[in-house]
């Protein structure tokens, strides 16, 4: 109704001109409550013009050509029409708008010739009716112009739209290629190694056994942990492959990790402090992955050492530790490699702090705390 109300008040402003100038002009008839309800008529024609073009057409031609024939109110009684005759080709109807301009200039035509006195000269109705004639077409044409601008512009945003879709459809896909590629990369260059250690080592265990020795920790620790490796390699390439993350791994393989760790000669303990829940994907990945880092570093550097790893569940946060008591002191510079690095990325990047140092007394700390009640 909002956007009918330009229209509601033009049709009321042509209808106060319109009864103005009847009341004004010298050979124009008096005014009836018939006229009055004429004009109203048209009015509330033209309100409804933009929803209804086609009815607000019949109602106003027909309406100004009777106002015409009963008072001869003069060119003005064509503004309405013409205001109709504009919207209805702006709206798309061209046939009825061109039929109302037809029937309307014929009307005008007749009315000013069946009462033209013998006096007046022929040439005032020719030269009236050519400008009306002109109007009418002029106001056709316009609408026509209007409505091919409309559709001209919303062409141009659907393109936009189109264009904005297709750039990101392209960036998908240049991703999904990199990832392939990546994926390919990894295959060629680790797996193949993986594959090796996990065969030698298992050929040993059965050598060893099938000479009835028992294998030693090591080389099934050796034959565990490549094992494990080759699935969370084959797992990680399939989620290269793919456009979803997510390696399938969390906190609930904890205790895996750490009976791993053990079997390499690293004696390890789990404590795990609060209420366990269901973390965010990301979160509880990042949590694992933290807690592997750090005891591959035990194990590759502490030296002769224990591991502590510790797991505390908070209203709004997780923390994850990993303490060991081997060589590392407060003194000795240490620098960060690349498994540190990537840490405190999975960590900065959800949100969350990360703290690498050496003890106070000796070892080694590892504490990661990461936000759990919200999106990172």
């Amino acid at each position: 109704m909002r956007r009918d109300l330009p229209y509601a008040l033009s049709g009321l402003a042509l209808g106060g001109l319109l009864l103005g100038n009847a009341a004004l002009a010298p050979d124009a008839a008096a005014i009836r409550a018939v006229d009055v309800a004429v004009v109203l008529a048209m009015a509330a024609a033209l309100a409804v013009c933009r929803r209804h073009p086609v009815l607000a057409l019949g109602v106003v031609t027909a309406a100004m050509l009777a106002l015409h024939v009963r008072v001869h109110s003069g060119v003005s009684a064509a503004f309405p029409v013409l205001g109709v005759v504009y919207v209805a080709a702006w709206r798309g109807r061209r046939s009825a708008a061109t039929l109302a301009s037809v029937v309307f200039l014929g009307g005008f035509l007749a009315r000013d010739i069946s009462v033209a006195p013998a006096d007046r000269p022929g040439q005032l109705i020719v030269e009236r009716t050519a400008l009306l004639l002109g109007w009418f077409v002029a106001a056709n044409v316009a609408g026509l112009v209007a409505r091919q601008r409309r559709a001209y512009l919303e062409q141009v945003e659907q393109r936009a739209v189109e264009a904005e879709r297709t750039r990101e459809e392209m960036a998908l896909r240049r991703a999904g290629e990199e990832r392939l590629r990546i994926a390919r990369d990894l295959h060629d260059s680790l797996t193949h190694s993986i594959s090796v250690i996990k065969v030698q080592a298992g050929i040993a265990v059965h050598l060893a056994r099938k000479h009835g020795e028992e294998p030693s920790a090591t080389l099934l620790a050796i034959q565990e942990a490549s094992g494990a490796a080759m699935r969370e390699l084959r797992t990680t390439l399939d989620v290269l492959r793919s456009p979803t993350d997510g390696d399938g791994v969390g906190l609930g393989r904890v205790d895996e990790l750490a009976e791993r760790t053990r079997a390499a000669g690293v004696p390890v303990r789990v404590t795990v402090t609060g209420q366990p829940r269901e973390l965010p994907a990301e979160v509880d990945q990042a949590a694992y992955r933290v807690v592997q880092e750090a005891l591959t570093n035990v194990a590759r550097h502490a030296g002769p050492a224990t591991a502590q790893i510790h797991v505390e569940y908070a209203p709004a946060e997780l923390t994850v530790s990993v303490t060991d008591d081997g060589q590392a002191s407060p003194g000795r510079t240490t620098t960060p490699g690349v498994g540190l690095r990537g840490m405190r990325e999975r960590v900065t990047g959800l949100g969350g702090t990360l703290r690498a140092a050496a003890r106070d007394d000796s070892g080694f700390a590892v504490r990661a705390t990461f936000p759990v009640d919200g999106p990172a």
